[in-house]
């Protein structure tokens, strides 16, 4: 009985790392996002520059979480939702390092802009920005929480954002024939904001994987109404 219950507290105390080091990435990636939001608006290459050294850790952190993961399960050989969170925690790194990877296109994009002249068409994006980060704060709060309720309002705030994308690269698109001299840095817009809109895919991925593990129901492939 004993060594059973030694058994259960060292996993306990393995899963419980394993989650530390998943929260640390989503708290180097939304640092990222932000420093990169700083980048694009207040056109400073520093804080572009940052984003893209910092990218390191969040894939040392990565590597390492997968490593932990693998180990926890060779280990101690979990079922059920033990072994749900597990799978969680390693497919939630997996998302935050796709987020990151989005934030150093953002910021090696804002580095161009910063050397082009200024298009005031580039505030337009920040509620796009807005959304994206909110998105991702309350998925990795979802999957601190286990909560599905949490989880289940992201995929219709993705289809808003999804719908944002559209308009925004469509305004731009139309602004293109009347702005010949602005139509690099417009080009780099639309792909910042296409960045934005995959991090809203990664956040939904993370609040998708956080309601299987926590009820065991796929909501994967459903198509909720985007709310008025």
């Amino acid at each position: 009985m004993e060594s059973a219950r030694h058994i259960l507290t060292n996993f306990e105390s393995a899963l419980e790392n394993l989650r530390k080091d998943v929260l640390m990435m989503s708290s180097f990636f939304q640092r990222s996002l932000e420093n990169a939001r700083k980048g694009l608006f207040e056109r400073d290459e520093d804080w572009c520059n940052t984003v893209i050294v910092d990218d390191e850790e969040i894939d040392t952190l990565e590597i390492q979480v997968d490593t932990e993961g693998m180990d926890i399960m060779l280990r101690y050989h979990p079922f059920a939702s033990d072994l749900r969170n597990v799978i969680l925690a390693m497919k939630t790194s997996v998302n935050i390092e796709r987020a990151a990877d989005q934030s150093v296109g953002i910021a090696r994009r804002a580095r161009k802009l910063c050397a082009l002249q200024a298009i005031p068409d580039t505030a337009r994006i920040q509620p796009m920005y807005q959304h994206a980060m909110a998105m991702f704060a309350d998925a990795m709060k979802a999957y601190t929480d286990g909560d599905p309720t949490l989880s289940e309002t992201l995929k219709p705030r993705d289809k808003e954002l999804d719908e944002m994308n559209r308009e925004f690269a469509e305004s731009i698109t139309t602004l293109m024939p009347t702005h010949p001299d602005s139509i690099r840095g417009m080009l780099e817009l639309i792909f910042i904001a296409r960045c934005l809109e995959r991090i809203g895919d990664l956040a939904k991925n993370i609040a998708e994987d956080t309601i299987y593990a926590v009820s065991v129901k796929d909501i994967r492939h459903t198509n909720p109404a985007v709310p008025r």
